[in-house]
């Protein structure tokens, strides 16, 4: 079978890729190792992660808030973890076959198997049955999988990483994380409200460290006042499982052995890019000293007709950035002159409060010596925040001092997830933080802490503080 365009690799960037090469008249294939469409995100990633989340989110403010808002529930509430996994594996199921649709309609050839170069236009897969498909061009999207470290053993029943972290059987009773990024605690909140005692070893000085100061702060205040307890400047030399025990060994900044022990320990200390199996070299490429592919401007390799998205490249390792850049490359097969602003990609933590941000952090615009306004707004001085006992977090804007064109906005609250948007947005117009702050928004809402947080940035004269 002979194609315009075959992609490797079925997640979000791969199946985005396809769907638009698909609309823009490409004949497209794609081909997946596994049995369902997805890949991480949708299998074992964000979607599993965030249905956990919400669960025991729901489980956690029954436990502790209903009363508050005047409900009373007769009897103990319990958890009841298998209808918890359940849950979330019919909606990766639903997630799964709306892909499923989505290739149909747009009458795109799914392949499944291990896809491996032959050459640069031949690819062979690997499956059932072995097949080869002639190719004019290649994406490459095979994404990545858990990082690990020396000294680690991960057994996947107790030493595990966030794959097996979604299907246990039985809540933690203490829960050891390793590394304090997006990952760690995610997962870490699903069990901690759950019930857990959560230990988190970080080796930096602060969790979410990618992500603003003020950020990283306020997430640990209120992870702390949650339960989590948190070890910094600790570097892991080992985790062993004796039993139904889990030893983790650390060096604490005095350069002191320390030990941790639980039933269960997470490691999540972040991700590399996946490319086994794929023959890079009868393709005539290779990957730098990190694992990833190498590309230029329009993400295309070294070898012209193949290019490459997603985890597999540079960047942040974000389903919505895999997405665009698939959107890219098909569009500029089509000899169109897509666009994508890499520093308006957000970035978020699905903990509760919420976590997000945009643009440049505080941090960065004072190392590049640019001179900025800055505007904060808390949520506990917001209605709806008060009303929903939302009250934890702020949102925080940074403008050019001279222009007042927005460079960053960080929030942390209720549903910022979605809030961040806003901010996307009037980056992305090279909005003023004026300009933001004369709009309406909405009574009561929390995007209301957005336009406060302008009213401050622009001349420090916020309504409702």
């Amino acid at each position: 079978m002979k194609y315009d365009v075959t992609v490797i690799g079925s997640g979000p960037g791969g199946y985005v890729a396809a769907i638009r090469c698909a609309q823009l008249g490409f004949k497209t294939a794609i081909i997946e190792k596994y049995n369902t469409l997805g890949g991480t995100c949708l299998n074992v990633g964000c979607i599993p992660s965030k249905a956990l989340l919400d669960s025991s989110e729901h489980y956690h403010t029954a436990k502790h808030n209903f009363t508050s808002h005047g409900i009373d529930i007769k009897g103990e509430i319990q958890v009841n973890l298998k209808q918890m996994i359940e849950r979330k594996n019919g909606v990766i199921k639903q997630t799964c076959d709306g892909i499923d649709f989505l290739m149909k309609k747009n009458k795109i050839d799914v392949y499944t198997g291990v896809g491996s170069f032959i050459n640069k236009n031949t690819i062979k897969v690997s499956g059932d049955k072995e097949q080869t498909i002639e190719t004019d061009k290649v994406i490459i999207a095979t994404g990545s999988k858990p990082s690990t470290l020396p000294g680690i053993e991960v057994d996947k029943k107790r030493v595990i990483t966030s794959t097996e972290a979604l299907n246990l059987t039985e809540v933690p009773k203490h829960l050891i994380v390793i590394g304090g990024g997006v990952i760690g605690l995610e997962l870490g909140s699903v069990y901690s409200r759950l019930g857990a005692k959560v230990t988190v070893i970080e080796y930096a000085g602060t969790i979410i460290p990618t992500m603003d100061g003020a950020l990283s702060k306020e997430l640990q205040r209120v992870l702390r006042k949650q339960g989590f307890e948190f070890n910094f400047n600790h570097k892991v030399k080992s985790a062993k499982t004796k039993g139904k025990e889990v030893i983790v060994t650390a060096e604490n900044e005095k350069g002191e052995l320390v030990e941790f022990k639980g039933d269960y320990c997470l490691v999540s200390v972040g991700r590399k890019p996946y490319t086994d199996g794929l023959r890079l070299e009868n393709a005539g490429l290779k990957t730098d000293d990190r694992g990833r592919i190498e590309t230029d401007v329009h993400l295309e390799t070294a070898v012209k007709g193949i290019y490459a998205i997603g985890d597999v490249v540079k960047g942040a390792m974000l389903a919505h950035k895999a997405e665009e850049e698939g959107v890219f490359v098909a569009e500029t097969l089509a000899g169109q002159k897509p666009h994508i602003n890499y520093n308006l990609i957000p970035g978020v933590v699905y903990t509760w409060p919420e976590v997000a941000g945009v643009g440049a952090t505080e941090e960065e615009l004072k190392k590049n010596g640019i001179k900025y306004k800055t505007g904060s707004f808390p949520m506990r001085a917001l209605g709806r925040a008060r009303a929903s006992m939302d009250i934890d977090g702020f949102i925080k804007v940074l403008a050019d001092a001279a222009t007042d064109e927005i460079l960053g906005v960080h929030m942390i609250g209720p549903r910022v997830a979605d809030l961040i948007a806003e901010a996307v947005v009037a980056m992305e117009y090279r909005a003023s933080a004026e300009d933001i702050s004369r709009m309406s928004h909405a009574h009561p809402t929390y995007t209301e802490a957005m336009k406060e947080a302008c009213l401050a940035a622009t001349a420090n004269r916020p309504i409702h503080m």
